[in-house]
């Protein structure tokens, strides 16, 4: 797993605002895709830079270990400042080079609602990112690397963007179930030791470390029970869902 920039086509790529956030609202579902073959990638908009807890060098390192847990192929963090994502033109464009980087099938951004307005922003810019990633007659190049000059990205558009809704109270269109992955998923949010330790910093805002598994658990098991499993996590599609064969529906109704 490499933090530098992400190369290769990719199956997943999870975009979130800040380093954890992948881990707490989709840890479980890119672990699940990598346990089977799947190549997952990680894009975090930010550094982390203003977080109350630790330094962007911490969280950066943090992230790494997290990311091996999960088994994510590539991970990568942009120099959008932390606490300031705007949707712009030029962060736009960044997240699109990436887009046309990794070319991913399938897309997970935040919910477009929160309290963040981070992860809200990161939502609608995500979006608005990979439509523009589609468009021929915008000149993107890839990121120069120590053995690579730019070359010129051609247009790519992934066939899916779901929205995972941890942070968010809304019900969701469908869950994930991770009941085999969620330990592996709680251990990826614990290597960031120093957001998820006791410390006197922050003491007011973050719960303390005996409480982290309970909370974290307790969401997983509320997701499952919609779904009839013991741990899910829930995500949002704007899509209609096709079904083809009605005996094939899982969930029952009564």
């Amino acid at each position: 797993m490499s933090s530098a920039a992400l190369t290769h086509d990719l199956d997943i790529l999870a975009i979130a605002a800040h380093r954890d956030d992948v881990e707490q609202t989709c840890g479980g579902a890119l672990l699940k895709a990598a346990q089977r073959g799947q190549r997952t990638g990680i894009l975090d908009l930010t550094q982390g830079e203003l977080g109350t807890r630790g330094s962007a060098e911490d969280r950066a390192r943090e992230a790494d270990d997290a990311a091996k847990i999960l088994g994510v192929v590539r991970r990568r963090a942009l120099d959008i400042p932390d606490g300031r994502v705007e949707n712009t033109w030029e962060n736009r464009l960044k997240v699109a080079t990436v887009i046309r980087e990794t070319r991913p099938h399938v897309v997970i951004l935040p919910y477009w609602k929160g309290r963040h307005p981070d992860h809200y922003t990161c939502s609608v810019l995500g979006y608005e990112a990979c439509f523009l990633a589609g468009l021929a007659k915008i000149a993107l190049s890839s990121q120069p690397s120590d053995s690579q000059e730019p070359s010129a990205l051609t247009p790519h558009r992934p066939f899916k963007i779901v929205y995972a809704t941890l942070y968010y109270d809304v019900r969701p269109t469908f869950v994930v179930d991770i009941t085999n992955e969620f330990d592996r998923k709680f251990a990826s949010i614990m290597a960031y030791k120093t957001q998820f330790s006791d410390q006197e910093a922050g003491k007011d805002l973050f719960p303390a470390h005996d409480e982290i598994r309970t909370r974290v658990e307790a969401m997983a098991r509320y997701y499952g029970m919609l779904g009839g499993v013991t741990y899910a996590e829930p995500f949002l599609q704007k899509e209609v869902g096709l079904v083809d064969d009605l005996l094939a529906i899982p969930v029952k109704s009564i």
